[in-house]
């Protein structure tokens, strides 16, 4: 009987195992599908993400990966701009939403699980209308999110929580909306050195030094509208094209 039981926990221990190295291998095949980048990569790497998550469990790499997947693949939805994007938008941000939150619960001293709640809300915003989501009681959320990033590692994903905190102060519909704390988080991230690398960046001060105007401010707005014109992507370049045409 005693002999049973042994190789009974040995047996259990084995399957265990095997799950453990079969889940694992999941994660690194999203993994790869997701560094290989782009709209169907994306697409096809959230369900062996979410698959890991189901059989890993609380698994910290897999639930803040799996929401990143979630609004990414909503982030390329929204710049196509094609058929029901909006939807798209509205669902795979919710998803990111409850993925990151799950994360966060888990390892709440960790950036990802922030950061990427953060711009999950950003992608269901994009997909239900801004005043919805402030309607969902989305602001705090996303502002405490940002903030938590920001003060764990502000430098996370080349300055992301700089840039992601210069962008939400300056989306958020009057009077919520302000310049002044906008401005100074696109000078930081200027100041930081991320601003030459990012077309994203580029355009979003951009738009920001337009709206507060004055000669210096729309100057500085054409330089890095001009650099951002030059972008790989369709979507940043076509952008600045359009600001471009705004300042003449």
């Amino acid at each position: 009987m005693r002999k049973f039981l042994g190789w009974g926990l040995i047996l259990a221990l084995v399957l265990f195992s095997n799950g453990v190295v079969m889940a694992a291998s999941v994660l690194s095949e999203a993994d790869a599908l997701y560094d290989a980048g782009g709209l169907e990569n994306y697409l096809a790497a959230i369900p062996l993400y979410e698959k890991a998550v189901a059989e890993l469990g609380d698994q910290y790499d897999a639930l803040w990966k799996c929401a990143r997947a979630h609004r990414d693949y909503g982030n390329k939805i929204k710049q196509r701009g094609q058929g029901d994007w909006e939807d798209m938008c509205a669902k795979h941000g919710k998803a990111g939403m409850q993925f990151a939150e799950r994360a966060i619960a888990l390892e709440p001293e960790k950036v990802e699980g922030y950061y990427y709640y953060g711009l999950s809300v950003g992608i269901y915003s994009d997909g239900v209308s801004i005043l919805t989501a402030l309607s969902e009681g989305l602001k705090n959320k996303t502002q405490d999110s940002f903030e938590a990033a920001y003060k764990i590692d502000k430098t996370y994903n080349k300055g992301g929580p700089i840039l992601s905190l210069g962008r939400f102060w300056t989306v958020l519909p009057w009077p919520m909306s302000d310049e002044d704390k906008a401005l100074a988080y696109f000078r930081e991230y200027q100041s930081g050195g991320f601003l030459d690398g990012s077309d994203e960046g580029r355009i979003y001060m951009a738009e920001l030094l337009m709206d507060i105007g004055g000669k210096d401010n729309e100057a500085e707005a054409r330089t890095m509208l001009k650099a951002a014109e030059q972008s790989s992507e369709r979507y940043f370049a076509d952008w600045a094209k359009r600001l471009l045409d705004d300042l003449d």
